[in-house]
């Protein structure tokens, strides 16, 4: 049996579709058909339904599939890897959110690039999660960092770590919510938040994605504010929160040092902050190569101390 073929397959099993697959394989889709009727052919059996949007595994294929995989990955290990298993001349395309990126995951991985002199050279570019996971299925990137668990067999996704947020704004502001016990308030929920509904609000986009997912956690309810000041980036968000525009909901980690300097304050502290977990994503049978698996295990190693 032609290995070509079972890597085309495996390709197509993973990407769920001939033309995502022909991307990830320089191929054109037509190749791509071929090459699956071809080995349909050899083993006399249909491997895939052909449908609407991409295709399904049959039975026979969700075998074949789960038997040579792991040998096809362990070939892709062999050839990257080399006889010397010098990984110094890899490069690593990393995708993530720009502030969780550039804060957390990048000063982590530097500390890989030149190790012992079996490091790897990294390029690490920004996105939301959509164009991050679509990037990566694509083989645009290597490993990704985003906060939607993807779905599917082309990519696999390990959680990371768990972001906590706060509810934050200058001195001044505070008082005015909360002016018995600004550090630490007591006021129940439901009292307080009529007062919070005259700060102004920043935030990174007119939806204003997380104050909303954080009165829907903490207030079971939807802002009554519209976004004061927009700005595409949390860590302007967090310059702007200093500067006295309003509150904001941020990650406590960005946050943290203003808060210790008491730049900003926490307008809350509810018994079970709201959440959002990262995700470390990369290609289905990537972790093959080394420069991917020993980036992919630092991080999830880093990320124990971020949580």
């Amino acid at each position: 049996m032609d290995l070509a073929l079972l890597r085309t397959f495996v390709t197509v099993h993973r990407a769920g579709s001939f033309t995502r697959a022909a991307a990830l394989l320089g191929l054109s889709q037509p190749a791509v058909t071929a090459q699956i009727r071809t080995l349909e052919r050899q083993l006399g059996r249909p491997l895939f339904l052909r449908q609407a949007r991409g295709v399904t595994p049959t039975t026979i294929g969700d075998e074949l599939a789960h038997k040579a995989a792991p040998h096809l990955d362990a070939l892709v290990e062999i050839v990257e890897s080399g006889p010397d298993e010098d990984a110094s001349l890899r490069t690593l395309h990393l995708a993530g959110p720009p502030e969780f990126t550039a804060e957390r995951a990048v000063p982590a991985l530097t500390a890989l690039t030149g190790e012992d002199g079996q490091g790897f050279a990294l390029r690490a570019s920004f996105g939301n999660a959509e164009e991050t996971l679509e990037g990566l299925s694509a083989g645009h990137h290597d490993l990704a960092i985003a906060t939607a668990q993807p779905r599917g067999g082309l990519l696999t996704a390990a959680p990371l770590c768990d972001e906590e947020h706060a509810l934050v704004a200058a001195p001044g502001w505070a008082t005015k919510v909360d002016p018995g016990n600004v550090r630490h308030p007591v006021t129940p929920l439901p009292e307080v938040l009529p007062s919070l509904e005259h700060v102004p609000v920043v935030e990174v986009h007119e939806s204003l994605p997380f104050v909303s997912r954080y009165w829907a956690a903490v207030f079971d309810s939807r802002p009554a504010a519209t976004g004061t000041v927009v700005v595409p980036d949390l860590r302007a968000v967090l310059a702007c929160v200093v500067a006295g525009a309003g509150l904001a909901v941020l990650p406590r980690y960005l946050c943290a040092g203003a808060l210790s300097r008491g730049e900003v304050v926490a307008l809350l502290e509810p018994a079970v902050p709201p959440l959002r977990t990262y995700f470390l994503v990369v290609r289905t049978g990537t972790l093959a190569m080394p420069h991917i698996a020993r980036a992919h295990e630092w991080l999830l190693r880093a990320a124990v101390e971020w949580s």
